[in-house]
């Protein structure tokens, strides 16, 4: 084991923030090693578990082709991609974080989501049209694409990994198994390197420059309950085990700020029987996305939220709280005949909680503790408020919509009377937390003295101040590949002085 050998920029991390920061950093000339506390099977952190969707803004095909080179022409026509402009994506960070997110950092990520599509392909990762998540499929054979998102990474969240794995290995860049960053070396004033157990033994392993790209502390039941709240000690985590707080511990033991919305998280509708963390044989499959096509319920058998507030890229990062928040910290989802088509390829799955009557009665039967007589009542309600004039467009916010109940549903709002009808079983799953250390537009990690904290930066999820209560769906590896790439950059001309 090489334990002597001097870098120039260390990276905490090997997903997606953390590889785009050893590359960018690699490409200014660094020597880089990068650290990864989980095993070889593991290894990846959340990006191993992700679908693979991403965020980027376009004007039309010809910027997706520039994003996806290996769209044909062919494909080109039998598509729609539409567009997805930068105001649009501005729009959509700002409504669905209140209006919270920082300014800075949103204009640095949507300014830079095109170029940094296409610096990724440039690096060899590869991405493809989302036909299965992303997609509907027209009567004249096209497929239309909705939400904004329409790529996806090659491979999934492993097919992402495995190809970052390939690409540092060809670059030259040192990977580290099973080593766990332990402490950030300081002499006080600058970053000294990197106290790792690794092997059975602890070594300090010196560098110039630091990447803090360790995840949140979603995977952490202590820090859960500290900072989100009584109860999340219970919720699910849909990710990596690995993700436990400890870049963010680090960082804040030598001065770093803090910022974001420590008290939120990225929580969606997961399936109730799932275990405690993810499952890369399942993968992201264990989500539970088409309720915008039927109704929830909790224990009481009432609907609790508007299931067609907006496209499901918007509202599923989080619905997940508030399932937490019912009685019991579950919920089914209710679909009949009419829907069962447009289901997501993750509701025929071996592995999920569902029950099928051939009439609602029948249903109420099996779902698991929920009150019949209140469903049945629910049900009956919902099915008369139903605005059946209004024509039902999967691809569109349509209009198609309840009056009169304490919570209307908005859009896609059809009757539910066309059996045999199918329930899934649904609790709260956690993807990542939101808050975190506070860094610049350059991803320097600040001071309580919101000064740069020299030869220190910091990407992914471990960073605050972009999500705030709810989050774009795909805007995660966006985020990462952004401001990774920024914090190799800046740790690297910290460090060999490339700037």
């Amino acid at each position: 084991m090489d334990t002597a050998k001097d870098y120039d920029v260390i990276v905490v991390g090997a997903g997606n923030a953390a590889f785009s920061a050893a590359v960018a950093a690699q490409q200014k000339g660094a020597r880089v090693l990068v650290l990864e506390a989980a095993p070889e099977d593991e290894a990846g952190g959340n990006s191993r578990y992700t679908a693979g969707a991403i965020r980027f803004a376009f004007n039309g095909t010809d910027d997706v082709r520039v994003a996806c080179p290996d769209i044909t022409d062919e494909e080109a026509k039998g598509a729609d991609f539409g567009t997805y402009t930068e105001d649009q994506y501005f729009d959509d960070m700002f409504r669905v974080t209140q209006y919270r997110a920082d300014p800075d950092l949103v204009e640095v990520l949507v300014r830079n989501s095109l170029d940094t599509m296409k610096w990724l392909g440039e690096t060899g990762i590869r991405f493809q049209p989302s036909y299965g998540r992303q997609a509907f499929k027209l009567p004249d054979g096209r497929f239309q694409f909705w939400g904004g998102l329409c790529l996806e990474a090659w491979g999934g969240g492993p097919g992402l990994v495995d190809t970052w794995f390939k690409l540092a290995a060809k670059l030259g860049i040192d990977v580290w198994m099973e080593a766990r960053a332990l402490e950030l070396l300081t002499d006080g004033f600058e970053l000294k390197g990197v106290k790792v157990k690794r092997a059975g033994e602890i070594v300090d392993v010196s560098s110039r420059a630091v990447v803090l790209a360790a995840g949140g502390f979603q995977s952490s039941p202590e820090m859960r309950t500290r900072y989100l709240g009584p109860g999340w000690d219970i919720a699910k985590v849909r990710g990596t085990r690995f993700n436990t707080g400890d870049g963010i511990k680090m960082a804040l033991d030598i001065g770093a700020a803090t910022a974001g919305n420590w008290s939120g998280c990225h929580a969606v509708g997961w399936d109730m029987n799932a275990p405690e963390f993810g499952d890369l044989a399942v993968g992201d499959n264990f989500q539970k996305h088409s309720y915008p096509f039927g109704i929830m319920v909790n224990s009481t058998g009432k609907r609790f939220v508007d299931e067609g507030a907006d496209f499901r890229n918007y509202t599923y990062a989080k619905y997940g709280a508030v399932i937490l928040n019912q009685p019991g910290s579950f919920a089914w989802q209710v679909f009949d005949q009419k829907v069962l088509h447009l289901l997501r390829d993750e509701y025929r799955i071996k592995q999920m909680t569902k029950v099928t009557g051939n009439t609602l009665e029948e249903l109420a039967d099996k779902m698991d503790g929920v009150n019949k007589e209140g469903f049945l009542k629910e049900m009956r309600e919902y099915n008369a408020a139903v605005n059946t004039d209004t024509p039902f467009g999967p691809t569109v916010l349509d209009g198609r919509r309840t009056n009169g109940l304490a919570v209307d549903k908005m859009n896609w709002a059809n009757t539910i009377d066309e059996g045999p009808f199918e329930a899934y079983a649904v609790t709260c799953g956690v993807t990542f937390t939101f808050g975190g250390v506070r860094i610049d537009t350059d991803a320097r990690v600040l001071s309580t003295d919101y000064k740069p904290i020299p030869g220190l930066t910091a990407a992914g999820e471990m960073v605050g101040g972009l999500f705030y209560h709810n989050y774009p769906g795909g805007t995660g590896l966006m985020n990462g590949a952004v401001f990774g790439r920024r914090a190799g950059t800046s740790a690297a001309e910290h460090a060999v002085g490339n700037g």
